[in-house]
């Protein structure tokens, strides 16, 4: 197996870095941009949150914000204004809980461009119904046997994910650009890298940033391996790791925990028991769907020589091979399919255990305890504010922090955040094999944005037809799983010029 540096070397990559962890010197040395804004006032932040009657990361962010260093007020903009009226009770609610050390003021907002005026910082979090949506993207392409286990952020699932969020996402920068052009954006939106890219193309000076917590997660997981191989005591802040490549299907060819290398541990786990497991559909029937068991990440790891940093059950997106074999296939790498039927039901808490309720919390019915999540985004804010640096996985535009992905392209690498600017830190590249696999992903992502760009719909189709897994199809059944697709949320597409499709012309099934 050859090392990181080794495989560096034979693709020529020029960048050297530390052993130890990312330096600032070395990313103003080797990266050519960074996205530069005002030093936000720590004490009067505003910050308008695009999606504010979300279930799942408006409660977190509420939150940490009532724990962090900094004050000031949040508009909670939704087309639900009953679910943004419904979080901005629950911010207020927990101002007023005595673990709250911030000061901060929460209001909902029936027009968004009045809740953009003047805003230092947006944050994007939206989501279409899934009933109407997300189910058709799950269930349609098993019609036609593509067994995706999570169907969010790339596949046939993704790319109709994305060109339903493109449209909006060009709007949202468009009123960004409008009423608060200098503001820092935070895209928690999936798929990451098609909207985070989305902002960009459609406003190139918006400072956007787009995030996602599966590196942490990853970090995690390399803190348990030192615990047992180094026998330290270790946790995720421990570990440095030199990431790149785009949103969830990032890898890691250096990692140190507390300065000492973690590689020689990664290739010794890696013929251990616990990384050569198989599984079978019993072995996952009362398994969380959520629960990582790392076989693929082994796997991947063990045929390509690079780490990677995103849960299982997203890299099989990314990785068909996986997907080989339907649930069989599937379910033997230890990843379970979430299915439409728990997606449908994830949003209402009457229904889903893992909704958040918070209606629950404030009428005392459950009961809540002030707890800061273990997302970055708050540090950050902070840190942009003037107060400690962090260093953190972002996602964007490609400047050179990777050097063998395009210019322009949204990828996703350790950034240094600190007052009034985020700057990529230099990753360097990837062995062949591995930036073939990225390429093709990157290529499809531009394609489906430059098709947004007019609404063309056979322009969107030959991204959709050059997806790994839709290459698994006749191209007549990727034809037809298109135009099914399109059949089944042609509601939500309305921004896409679906009369003058030949592709859909030709096809029975819309």
């Amino acid at each position: 197996m050859d090392t990181p540096a080794e495989s560096r070397a034979e693709d020529t990559v020029a960048e050297s870095r530390a052993e130890d962890t990312v330096t600032e010197s070395r990313a103003e040395d080797t990266v050519t941009e960074s996205r530069s804004g005002p030093t936000l006032d720590g004490d009067d932040v505003t910050i308008t949150y695009l999606g504010g009657g979300a279930r799942e990361w408006a409660p977190k962010f509420v939150q940490d914000m009532a724990l962090s260093d900094l004050n000031g007020e949040v508009r909670l903009y939704d087309i639900d204004y009953e679910g943004a009226k419904r979080n901005a009770r629950f911010g207020n609610w927990v101002q007023e809980r005595t673990a709250a050390t911030a000061d901060w003021t929460y209001e909902a907002c029936e027009d968004r461009d009045a809740a953009l005026t003047g805003a230092d910082v947006v944050i994007t979090s939206t989501q279409s119904d899934p009933a109407e949506t997300f189910v058709h993207d799950l269930d349609i392409p098993k019609e036609y046997g593509i067994y995706g286990a999570v169907s969010a952020t790339i596949g046939p699932g993704g790319i109709f994910r994305a060109m339903r969020t493109i449209p909006l996402y060009r709007e949202f920068a468009t009123a960004i650009r409008e009423h608060c052009p200098d503001a820092w954006v935070f895209n928690f939106t999936n798929p990451v890298h098609f909207v985070t890219r989305a902002l960009y193309d459609e406003y190139p000076d918006i400072n956007a940033v787009g995030l996602c917590h599966e590196v942490l997660g990853t970090r995690s997981h390399l803190a348990a391996l030192a615990e047992e191989y180094l026998d330290v005591d270790a946790n995720r802040e421990d570990i440095q790791v030199n990431v790149k490549g785009i949103n969830h299907y990032t890898w890691i060819d250096e990692a140190t925990c507390k300065g000492e290398d973690l590689w020689p541990v990664l290739e010794t786990a890696v013929d251990a028991d616990h990384a050569t497991l198989t599984f079978t559909a019993d072995d996952l029937a009362d398994v969380d769907p959520f629960v990582d068991n790392q076989q693929v990440t082994w796997e991947l790891f063990r045929r390509f020589g690079l780490f990677p940093a995103a849960g299982d059950r997203h890299l099989v997106e990314y990785a068909p091979w996986f997907l080989s074999g339907g649930r069989a296939g599937l379910n033997r790498w230890g990843v379970k399919r979430t299915g439409s039927d728990y997606r449908a039901k994830h949003w209402n808490p009457a229904e889903s255990d893992q909704t958040t309720d918070v209606e629950a919390w404030m009428t005392g019915d459950e009961a809540f305890e002030l707890t800061a999540s273990d997302e970055l985004f708050a540090d950050m804010l902070e840190a942009l504010a003037g107060g400690d640096p962090v260093v953190a996985n972002v996602n964007l535009p490609n400047t050179g922090q990777v050097s063998d992905i395009e210019a322009g392209a949204v990828v996703e690498t350790n950034a240094l955040v600190r007052d009034g600017d985020v700057r990529p830190l230099a990753a360097g590249g990837f062995p062949r094999p591995v930036r073939t696999q990225i390429r093709t992903h990157v290529d499809t992502i531009e394609t489906v944005i430059a098709a947004a760009r007019t609404g063309d719909v056979d322009a969107a189709f030959r991204g959709f037809l050059n997806d790994p897994q839709v290459r698994t199809l006749q191209t007549e059944d990727a034809r037809d799983l298109f135009a099914d697709l399109v059949d089944a949320e042609s509601a939500y597409l309305d921004d896409w010029n679906l009369d003058d499709a030949a592709v859909l012309a030709e096809s029975d099934a819309f």
